[in-house]
């Protein structure tokens, strides 16, 4: 259902919620990409394409449409730190104007407001070519495109997350805004670092975060993406105050990881490789149906981990009854403080 692809450890920020920048692999190449990709025909429907910076590879947009020809996704999303302003801005409109089947997702990371932004970072003037490329994106008309930004709570920027969510709200007005919790994982290297909220401070955070998302109540494709956003705000606190799998995870059935050299993971948290595709024929299926997979399979069905990782935890909810279910229920809520309202503009 959901494959992220890291498409290399370079990048241009050294933020201090990451050391994936540190890392050196010898990447998989384009043509490698295409024999991936013939492979896995039309299975996935969420691809990711992420980094380090993925801008960084002057062949990403080909990478990007080379998975669009032979897979065919319903959504294609794509993180950047916004630093190349004129290639993100070029690649961004040379991609949604060759891939109208799919839903392409340009998300800006955005993790404080002016100079804390940029020692987060690690960049001096990091915030002000993000928006620059923000506003560069802005102007490119597709149906086809959203533009987000998002933001890593952390313990680098918590005591001003309010700060920086009126900034977005009032001034910025993305298309939609996300933000994941800050997690200690072993792809980023960052295990022992201790950048994660506690669970009281993330609570705080989390409380005025699913207040906005009742005060809104969207429509549509939008109210479903709120709906699952709420549920997943709660269940990320629950998982820092338990210390479980407060929800049962599918990563490794419904989502993976492929790492720049071909390394397939279950996720990017544990970073356990269970097959390299390049000793397969780039064949994914040599190694998803293989001996370590099911034995990690095994270990995540035992509830041997856990953690708030944002893109295992929205598959994970598509494929859990009692989560739809609380879904649907705050959709069902939502539409009757619209009916309400109504009424009450009526009158």
């Amino acid at each position: 259902m959901n494959l992220t692809f890291s498409v290399s450890y370079r990048c241009n920020s050294t933020c201090q919620t990451c050391n994936v920048w540190r890392k050196r692999v010898r990447d998989l190449t384009l043509d490698e990409y295409e024999r991936i990709f013939r492979n896995l025909g039309h299975s996935p429907y969420w691809l990711t394409f992420s980094g380090g910076e993925p801008f960084l590879r002057s062949d990403l947009i080909d990478i990007v449409l080379a998975s669009v020809r032979h897979c065919r996704p319903g959504i294609v999303n794509i993180p950047t730190n916004g630093l190349l302003t004129d290639r993100v801005i070029r690649g961004v409109e040379r991609l949604v104007r060759a891939a109208q089947g799919t839903q392409i997702i340009i998300n800006l990371s955005l993790d404080g407001i002016g100079e804390q932004h940029d020692r987060i970072r690690g960049v001096r003037g990091n915030y002000a070519k993000l928006m620059k490329t923000y506003a560069g994106l802005q102007k490119i008309q597709s149906p086809n495109l959203t533009l987000g930004l998002h933001t890593v709570i952390s313990r680098f920027n918590m005591d001003q997350f309010m700060l920086l969510r009126e900034h977005v709200r009032r001034d910025l007005r993305p298309d939609s805004y996300i933000t994941e919790v800050a997690e200690e994982r072993v792809e980023l290297d960052t295990i022992g670092l201790g950048i994660t909220p506690s669970a009281e401070q993330y609570g705080q955070i989390v409380k005025q975060l699913v207040a906005d998302i009742d005060h809104e109540t969207a429509t549509g494709v939008a109210g479903i993406a709120q709906a699952f956003r709420r549920y997943y705000y709660q269940i990320a606190h629950r998982t820092l105050i338990e210390r479980r799998q407060v929800l049962p995870c599918y990563a490794g059935i419904a989502s993976a990881h492929i790492a720049p050299d071909g390394d397939v993971w279950t996720c990017c948290t544990r970073a356990e490789p269970i097959g390299n595709l390049r000793q397969v024929d780039y064949d994914l299926r040599r190694v998803w149906h293989s001996q370590p997979a099911a034995r990690l399979r095994d270990s995540i069905r035992r509830g041997e981990c856990s953690c708030p990782l944002a893109n295992a935890a929205y598959t994970s909810m598509l494929c859990d009854l009692p989560s739809l279910w609380q879904v649907g229920l705050t959709l069902l809520r939502g539409q009757l403080r619209l009916r309400q309202g109504g009424k009450a503009t009526q009158k």
